[in-house]
């Protein structure tokens, strides 16, 4: 399987890499992103030999050199965005130009260039967002809504590819995603998913569901904190067994 991680410099891709690497499943990682990335830390020589870093200077603009990397993949996990909070240190059509007109540029590029069929495509997206249109949220209420309809294109422009089916996508809505790393993250967030106050998935869980679902295909086209937890602890616990 040839995958291509998006915004391959941040937190949750450096673990979708690290994930992906280790996977027989996976023989070719395509990290998307403005910079340089390389193997994580404790990744084996002959695991990292399967992860090439691919440099893209606009998240807009696709040349040539980078659409014949995405000829032949299997799947895209899409991770480009601006956080809720960041999102009110930008002007909102910084925001959306990054969060929404780069998402749909990439993946048409990533559609035109020849991928494998079915070639699926999982936008990385938040709980809180919006598909309603008509609805208005109590806050970042144009934020929401702008990652609601983002949401929406996304698996539109999947629909309308033919032949029908050749094309799939989903979205990770996960709350709040915690980590081993940072110790008051991951305790707090325990405690809000025992009181059920905030949906909280494991980095290590998203990842995990995430990989198994661009393997394996799509539950459905939202998949939430509660799915993507079910279905991360059942791919780890598979992955375990098999180690």
């Amino acid at each position: 399987m040839k995958l291509i991680i998006a915004g391959a410099s941040g937190l949750v891709a450096t673990e979708i890499i690290r994930q992906s690497l280790r996977s027989r499943d996976i023989t070719t990682v395509l990290a998307l992103a403005r910079k340089p990335v390389a193997a994580p830390e404790g990744t084996t020589a002959a695991d990292a030999t399967k992860l090439k870093s691919v440099i893209i200077d606009d998240y807009e603009t696709y040349p040539d050199h980078v659409k014949r990397e995405f000829s032949g993949a299997d799947a895209c996990i899409w991770t480009v965005a601006i956080t809720p909070t960041k999102s009110k240190t930008y002007a909102f059509e910084d925001v959306k130009r990054i969060c929404q007109t780069s998402t749909l540029a990439g993946f048409r590029a990533m559609a035109d260039a020849g991928p494998a069929r079915p070639f699926r495509f999982l936008y990385m997206s938040g709980s809180a967002a919006e598909r309603d249109q008509t609805k208005r949220p109590i806050v970042l209420a144009e934020y929401l809504l702008m990652r609601g309809e983002t949401e929406n294109q996304v698996l539109e422009f999947a629909a309308s590819q033919q032949p029908p089916g050749s094309v799939q996508a989903s979205v990770a809505k996960p709350g709040l995603i915690t980590g081993h790393e940072t110790v008051f993250r991951s305790v707090w967030g325990t405690a809000l998913r025992y009181i059920g106050v905030i949906p909280h998935v494991s980095i290590e869980e998203l990842v995990a569901a995430m990989l198994h679902q661009v393997k394996n295909g799509f539950e459905k086209d939202a998949l939430y904190g509660g799915d993507l937890q079910r279905i991360g602890v059942q791919a780890l616990r598979e992955t375990a067994k098999e180690s």
